[in-house]
């Protein structure tokens, strides 16, 4: 089973994006009767930008909420049970508040969102679950607003940067698309890099798994596919370029080289030879442009070509 491996990769994934947003939980207990939150994320203020940065996942997370990502499409005693621990977790503030006599403000109860890679029209149904009227991307489904739920389909979500950072978390192809994307965004996106570390790094696992001779499912094998091919086709990117900066370094050097040489045969031409002191200046001579060079090498004395180019005489 890989499941575990993917639930891990959700957690660490999305313990990596909201971190620098505000205070993560991974794993976080609750009473009762001890369960366990997969991702409990508390915002913190002034970080508009790195909020932007992550979309439609960056908007849901505006206010505290509990994100709950399932592997397989989620089934009805699992949304239940995701219930249990939103509820445990509004009785624990709201004695929170009694302890402390503060008044219960219910605007701030923690918001929850299932993310499941697909889900049946009879499934959302039997919630109550219904197109979100809040947001106007196609997959985002809210309960009643006394819930504090909602469900948000991956397969379902338009296929834009906004959507990106959630579709990461889907299935199959829908998945490795979205990682297809990841991979081309810029060098200089504050979350590329960690995430497609972690994205290798459940790839090396899977594929550890497939030679131990352990099943692995359809959309697991096809994504271990897809991303061999794309880490093949970017090594070979990486690869010409490299081939095309030697090339380019080859012919600046070949160039330069050349410039050398017909300096020194200037030189030797007009003063029969090349000393000590006029061999200090050809390269202060050879970084300039040629139109600055070559007229003074052809009209100035030795003395002067020495006080012009660096050398006193």
């Amino acid at each position: 089973m890989t499941r575990f491996i993917h639930d891990q990769f959700a957690k660490q994934y999305l313990s990596e994006l909201l971190s620098p947003l505000g205070k993560v939980e991974s794993s976080k207990d609750v009473s009762p009767e001890v369960r366990q939150i997969d991702l409990f994320f508390t915002p913190s203020d002034s970080k508009e930008e790195e909020r932007k940065n992550l979309g439609l996942l960056g908007k849901l997370t505006t206010t505290p909420t509990l994100l709950e990502p399932f592997r397989n499409p989620v089934t009805p005693n699992e949304i239940r049970n995701c219930m249990m621990k939103l509820l445990a977790v509004h009785g624990e503030l709201e004695r929170e508040t009694k302890r402390k006599k503060i008044s219960f403000d219910d605007t701030k109860m923690p918001q929850l969102w299932i993310l499941t890679p697909t889900a049946s029209e009879n499934l959302l149904e039997q919630f109550r679950c219904h197109s979100s009227q809040e947001w106007e991307e196609e997959g985002i489904y809210d309960a009643g607003s006394g819930w504090k739920m909602g469900v948000i389909v991956i397969h379902k979500l338009p296929k834009t940067l906004e959507t990106l950072w959630l579709r990461l978390l889907g299935k199959g192809r829908v998945q490795a698309q979205a990682i297809q994307e990841l991979e081309t965004l810029p060098q200089e996106n504050r979350s590329r890099e960690s995430v497609i570390k972690l994205v290798r790094e459940l790839v090396a696992l899977l594929t550890k798994r497939q030679n131990q001779e352990q099943n692995l499912d359809r959309d697991d094998r096809e994504l271990i596919v897809t991303l061999t091919e794309l880490y093949e086709e970017a090594m070979a990117d990486v690869r010409e370029e490299i081939r095309q900066q030697a090339k380019e370094e080859f012919l600046q050097q070949g160039k330069k080289q050349a410039t050398l040489g017909l300096i020194n045969n200037l030189l030797r031409t007009r003063f029969g030879e090349v000393d000590e002191e006029l061999a200090e200046i050809v390269d202060a001579i050879a970084s300039l442009p040629s139109e600055e060079w070559v007229p003074p090498l052809l009209q100035l004395s030795r003395e002067e070509l020495l006080v012009r180019f660096g050398k006193q005489g």
